[in-house]
């Protein structure tokens, strides 16, 4: 199977081509870069010297639709809408790594975006790729918009007890700390080595546009509109996201009946992965893996649940669910090019 990168220069689209170069059943055939078209990758990127050849060129929807089969566009937020509506309209499978088509609601995305949907139409088309949830639409999809790197923390790890609707309304509060990379690659004085090292700071506290994601996702899980309150926090490293969401649920279940809630609900799933108790989620533990590591507590003094869930941002939070959704929409093996053991860094 042929595929190609649209954007293959930023961080997402780096990770991508790194990770489908070791595919067993794919290969890249078309890359672009509006920067840096004419070069060649390794002249951008070195470290993928004498590894591919492969060229930048600018986007253009002829040659795309001649050398390539399926297309990820790692294009930022706002600039990935137009791209994506010529490639569907010319019959061909796109996985967008940007946040245009996760919301289902026009007004949503104007609002938490701060600018106009192009190719609204779309909305409805667009199958959200959570596999764990979608599996069988994403299968069918010509179009899947990829989940954002915070709510695929934290939906994964609240999606058994909204599934349940044991969630207590009102309740949910979440936490979240990522690395410097969930940014992007543009540079902006935030994100300046000398004002986040040594450095720890909350950023964009409830009203981060990630939000209305999560409230979606998990309100189609509990049957009705769900509020929370999030607060995103900025980590000095690179790369990792984890989360912690404290929250009341409705039951009156034991520690041990919403551990086998967990269990059941994540059965069989290859890139979830439940902790023993007394075992928390750690960054470094999923660093450059597609899996997600989910561990429960019970706080008997307040009666609330802790979760917490950890996932490298770049991987399960946004390159390697984006081929673990390209694996389902190509009928092949829903975990191909994705089996490497966890780095520590």
């Amino acid at each position: 199977m042929r595929v190609g990168i649209i954007g293959v220069t930023g961080y997402t689209g780096n990770e991508l081509l790194r990770l489908l170069l070791a595919h067993p059943e794919v290969k890249v055939t078309y890359v672009t870069s509006h920067s840096f078209a004419g070069q060649s990758l390794d002249q951008v990127h070195p470290h993928f010297r004498g590894i591919t050849d492969l060229k930048l060129s600018s986007f253009s929807l002829d040659e795309a639709a001649e050398k390539a089969d399926l297309f990820f566009s790692a294009l930022p937020h706002g600039q990935s809408m137009d791209i994506v509506s010529q490639l569907y309209t010319a019959g061909l499978k796109v996985v967008d790594l940007s946040a245009d088509f996760r919301l289902t609601e026009e007004n949503l995305y104007r609002e938490w975006y701060g600018r106009e949907h192009t190719a609204s139409h779309l909305l409805e088309k667009a199958v959200y790729g959570l596999p764990e949830l979608y599996r069988k639409e994403i299968k069918e999809a010509v179009l899947v918009a990829n989940p954002g790197c915070y709510p695929t923390s934290v939906i994964l790890g609240l999606a058994p007890l909204a599934a349940r609707k044991l969630l207590e309304p009102g309740t949910l509060v979440v936490d979240s700390k990522s690395g410097t990379s969930g940014a992007g690659k543009v540079p902006n004085q935030g994100l300046h080595f000398p004002e986040c090292a040594e450095n720890f700071r909350a950023y964009k506290v409830a009203r981060h546009q990630h939000t209305p994601e999560m409230e979606q996702e998990l309100g189609k899980l509990f049957g009705q509109e769900f509020n929370f309150t999030f607060v995103p926090h900025l980590v000095p490293m690179i790369r990792g996201i984890l989360s912690t969401m404290y929250l009341k649920i409705k039951d009156n279940l034991s520690y041990e009946e919403i551990v086998n809630l967990y269990r059941e609900f994540y059965d069989g799933e290859k890139f979830v992965r439940l902790l023993p108790p007394s075992m928390f989620p750690e960054t470094r533990n999923v660093y450059g893996s597609n899996y997600c590591d989910v561990a429960l507590q019970w706080d008997q003094r307040t009666g609330r649940l802790i979760v917490l869930s950890a996932i490298d941002n770049l991987v399960k939070g946004a390159a390697g669910q984006a081929i673990q959704n390209m694996n389902l929409m190509l009928g092949l093996p829903e975990e191909a090019g994705l089996e490497a053991v966890p780095l520590r860094p």
